[in-house]
Formats: structure tokens, sequence, C-alpha cells
């Protein structure tokens, strides 16, 4: 994609939050959530990985400050921008489209978590075919680390979001596997903004059989919710699914 194109939903989202992104609540639980995938994927000092949709840089930051070398990209330029601010050293940023990585076999590792890349790449237009993009963009992601390298992804769970389906702040499209929020975001400074969100949401089975296609093999499968990683069975209970799987090796 080039570099001034703009195509995808989350771009003026993003540029409205700017920093302010960094005030939900989700983004608390960034260290522990690091801490857990360092364990989970056997992740090093020295070691690269790559983080996909990784928004303002917290998690490429947390991995960066224990001596692990980060390249995150990101689709929003302002989200680039902040994440290059303060990154410490080795940890690096550029703008770039999930569903168009052409990385090969470069990283040791690669994660994307909280729905930055993967289960946000839908839309209002997007097509109406299940592998397009999220198929895409974790194809992408184990293309991009070593053979054996591993990969950590989280995703929305289909079962916590039908279970809790609100009718009056969105609506779930059944065929599509897709949930539509109409919301309010503010900036920094305080000023609204009406927005849609379109999250892709997945089973357990889904997940698997997707990143079999991918060419990874699945070590764990757990239900987590952020700052809460941890090896739970999958459950109705919890916001999202971990994925830790590796890239077959030869």
């Amino acid at each position: 994609m080039a570099d001034d194109a703009r195509d995808h939903w989350f771009e003026d989202l993003a540029d409205h939050l700017g920093s302010a992104y960094l005030r939900y609540s989700f983004t608390k639980g960034t260290e522990q959530e690091v801490g857990f995938l360092v364990d989970a994927l056997g992740l090093e000092p020295g070691m690269r990985v790559l983080d996909v949709g990784c928004g303002p840089g917290r998690h490429a930051h947390a991995l960066g400050r224990r001596g692990i070398e980060v390249h995150g990209v990101d689709i929003s330029e302002r989200f680039v921008e902040l994440a290059r601010a303060d990154a410490p050293p080795g940890v690096t940023f550029e703008r770039l489209d999930a569903r168009d990585l052409r990385f090969d076999a470069e990283f040791d590792a690669a994660i994307s978590l909280c729905q930055g890349a993967f289960g946000l790449a839908d839309g209002g237009g997007a097509a109406d075919t299940p592998l397009d993009p999220d198929g895409t963009v974790l194809d992408g992601i184990a293309r991009a680390v070593r053979p054996g390298g591993r990969v950590g992804l989280s995703a929305f769970s289909a079962y916590f979001q039908v279970r809790w389906l609100d009718p009056e702040r969105g609506s779930f499209d059944a065929e599509r596997g897709v949930n539509h929020e109409r919301t309010e975001i503010r900036d920094e400074a305080g000023a609204v903004a009406e927005v849609d969100l379109w999250t892709t949401c997945f089973t357990p089975r889904e997940l698997r059989l997707l990143a079999s296609r991918a060419g990874l093999v699945v070590d764990h499968l757990w239900a987590v919710r952020p700052g809460e990683y941890g090896s739970n069975r999958p459950d109705l209970d919890h916001e999202e699914f971990l994925l830790v799987a590796h890239r077959v090796a030869g």
C-alpha cells in the first residue's frame, strides 16, 4: 500500500484518539500481558519480534525494555509517530498495512494483540468471505517468522460477544461473525467524535483452522482478557482468545 493511501476505517479513529488511546482501561495491563508472553513464546534478549498492529507501541516498548528487538507496524501514521517517541533502543516502527505484510522468515516471533490488526481488518465495505481479510493478515504474520518461530495472537471471542450482545449499542452479523458498534471517542483535549467500530469475532475452532491454513502448529489456545493473560481453557466468560503457535519447520 502506498504511503499516502488511506483505505481503512481505523485510520480516522486513530487520528482522533491520538495518545488518548492509552487512557482506556484495556491498555493498563501491558506489563502483565508482556510478562506472560515472554514465557509463553520463549522470548529472550536479542531476539527479533514483529508487532503487527502495534498501535502507540505499548507492547513493543515493554518488550524493548527487556532487551528484545522489536519492529512494530501499524496502518495509522498517527500511532506510529506516537510509538516512535521515547522508543527503547532496538525498537523501530513503520506505517504498514497488515493485509500486505512482505516479511519472509525475518523474525524469531510475532505478536498481534488486543485486536491490533487481526480482527479489525473488516469493515462496512469488506468482502463477504470468511478468510478475507483476516486470513490474509495471519498468513503474513506466519510468513514473517522463521521456521520454528512463535506467534502470539489475540482475537475477540464470538461466544462472549453473542452472550453479552447489547442491541442498543450495536449489532452482530451472524453470517460474517462481525460485530458493529456506533460509539463516541474523545481525543486528548476531550473533543468527542462519533465513530463506527467493526470487530471480527472468532471461535477456537476457526482460529485453529486459520492457523493451520497459514502453516502454523497451535501450541496453546487460551481464554484471556486484557491485563489478565493466563492458561485458561476456552470458555464463554472471557472477552478474548490467545493463540500461541509456531511455524512449521522446513
